[in-house]
């Protein structure tokens, strides 16, 4: 399982994207994708059509893990420990989701989530 971070989700309805091939041959080799409901609100803030929304939830097939207790506190963590930064919060939603659901987070921005690596985050 390879948890999606919005980068990703956005790639997915964009022709051109260069990370296509790499979430193509994740498809091929069988890997199952998934995302936090926080970067699931974020990809659907758009601008996504919806029949994007529909091809990228087919994709995902249901896979949403939600933000709860467990993911805040977390989260917390990782907000204090890496700077309290607040441009940086919603990061650390997304990190704490996939540490939380022991699962590699595939993004696009590893200059963001670097940080994250060593409080316990995996990168696809």
């Amino acid at each position: 399982m390879i948890y999606l971070n919005t980068s990703y989700l956005i790639a997915l309805v964009t022709v051109h994207s260069p990370v296509r091939t790499q979430l193509y041959h994740w498809m091929t080799s069988g890997e199952e994708f998934s995302a936090s409901t926080v970067a699931w609100s974020e990809f659907l803030n758009g601008p996504v059509s919806v029949q994007e929304a529909r091809d990228v939830s087919t994709i995902l097939q249901g896979r949403l893990i939600p933000f709860g207790e467990p993911e805040a506190v977390k989260a917390a963590e990782l907000f204090n420990r890496t700077g309290r930064k607040r441009q940086k919060q919603i990061d650390c939603f997304i990190a704490a989701t996939a540490i939380c659901a022991r699962a590699p987070l595939a993004t696009r921005n590893k200059k963001d989530f670097g940080p994250f690596v060593p409080l316990g985050l995996r990168l696809a």
